[in-house]
């Protein structure tokens, strides 16, 4: 038997694979597309770097070139925190939350193909395997 956690990356991989090459026209990579969706689920776009990191699961030191890339292309802002000047917020631009609305669609896509043979119910089974695994690594 193959653990759940091979089948999962495997899972993963095949998904960032089909995400990059459906979105190929963006020109951007599984980072940058995982990035952006990350803080489009943000209220209003916006987050700090540190949410950002948490959510997406990358080190600071890598999310800080992704960032730098996708302000460079105008698809986020960085600024100062309102509250608290050494932190970093981050905000979609108009251009960014066009982006992420594409990749949000590609994503919501591919799970209603994938979830439609299975049955009702599977999807929030899986989720609650997802929050367990996720619970367990922390």
């Amino acid at each position: 038997m193959v653990p759940l956690l091979l089948d999962l990356q495997r899972a993963t991989h095949a998904t960032l694979h089909h995400l990059t090459t459906a979105l190929a026209d963006l020109h951007l990579s599984p980072s940058e597309l995982n990035a952006l969706a990350n803080l489009a689920v943000f209220t209003d776009g916006t987050g700090t770097v540190s949410e950002l990191g948490a959510a997406a699961g990358v080190r600071p030191t890598t999310l800080t070139g992704i960032v730098d890339r996708l302000e460079q292309r105008d698809l986020l802002t960085r600024g100062p925190h309102p509250r608290d000047r050494r932190t970093v917020v981050l905000r979609l631009t108009p251009a960014g939350a066009a982006v992420a609305a594409r990749v949000i669609g590609a994503m919501a896509e591919l799970e209603r193909r994938a979830l439609a043979s299975l049955p009702s119910g599977a999807a929030a089974d899986f989720a609650g395997v997802l929050r367990a695994l996720t619970e367990a690594a922390q």
